[in-house]
């Protein structure tokens, strides 16, 4: 794997260097990596999550096992039920442009990240649990290859995660498995069926969602503290991405992408039990 060899290479650079920069001055191995960064400000607001969808495994990137530093990795079988809390990291300019190891070509502002035994391509939700932020990514890429770190983020996704220039920071990670697409058979049964909340009243039937899906707003706050407690109120609800956006002078809490209708109309259903919040359904 060539690019599972460079980026090895790459890292065992980046540690002689620390080394010496250590006996030089008083720059620490994490000051290096925020170096990695391009330097100058980035507005992550428009970048959406990573949407988990249906992939093959590819054949690139998932040698199994595999050894780096005289380490022998051996890839899960799948991301089902897989949740790890440790640190995370980024990668950046150093990479960017690069294939990365199922070969495609890595993208520092895309929702991607590196992983030691998931099954390439997979899909994990990252949050910081610092700060509570969430992020989706989707995971094309091996490493990182320090013993006590769990994942590696592209530079946008430790920017929304906030710990871009700290250069790690504590998170959970958590695999993600994409929505069913609806055969013949359920899609029939939906017509026929009534959709009931925990409650037992009837939801309400929407119409057919877009191909890209709607987002749904539950909130909008004047300070960003306010927003963030909502989201993580409202998370344990859905596995979906809960985002925090800033629009002018308000902070708005969203959910989605959703593209199936009954889901959504239940999550609606629901967080308007639980919290007696009235959402509404944001159209492309």
């Amino acid at each position: 794997m060539n690019t599972v060899r460079s980026k090895v290479i790459a890292e065992f650079i980046l540690l002689i260097s620390s080394a010496l920069l250590i006996h030089g001055c008083s720059q620490s191995k994490r000051v290096i990596e925020v170096q990695d960064g391009p330097g100058r400000k980035l507005d992550v607001s428009s970048i959406q999550d990573a949407v988990p969808r249906t992939e093959p495994i590819t054949k690139a990137g998932n040698k199994n096992p595999y050894t780096v530093f005289g380490k022998t990795y051996h890839l899960l079988p799948s991301g089902e039920k897989y949740r790890q809390i440790g640190i995370a990291s980024w990668y950046g300019t150093k990479f960017h442009g690069n294939r990365t190891s199922n070969g495609e070509v890595y993208d520092m502002y895309a929702m991607t990240g590196a992983h030691k035994t998931l099954p390439i391509p997979a899909y994990v939700r990252v949050t910081n649990l610092e700060n509570n932020r969430s992020i989706v990514i989707r995971v094309n890429d091996r490493g990182p290859f320090h013993s006590d770190r769990i994942i590696d983020l592209s530079y946008v996704g430790a920017i929304k995660l906030g710990f871009a220039d700290q250069g790690t920071a504590q998170v959970e990670v958590q695999a993600l498995s994409p929505d069913p697409e609806p055969d013949s058979q359920s899609m029939q049964l939906d017509a026929e069926s009534q959709w009931f909340s925990e409650t037992g009243s009837e939801i309400p039937k929407l119409p057919k969602l877009p191909l890209g899906g709607v987002f749904l707003q539950i909130g909008a706050f004047g300070e960003r503290s306010g927003a963030e407690i909502l989201k993580e109120k409202i998370q344990p609800l859905t596995s979906l991405s809960i985002e925090v956006l800033q629009h002018k002078t308000l902070f708005k809490v969203k959910i989605g992408p959703i593209r199936n209708s009954n889901r959504l109309s239940m999550l609606q259903k629901n967080i308007a039990e639980k919290f007696g919040i009235t959402s509404f359904i944001l159209w492309p």
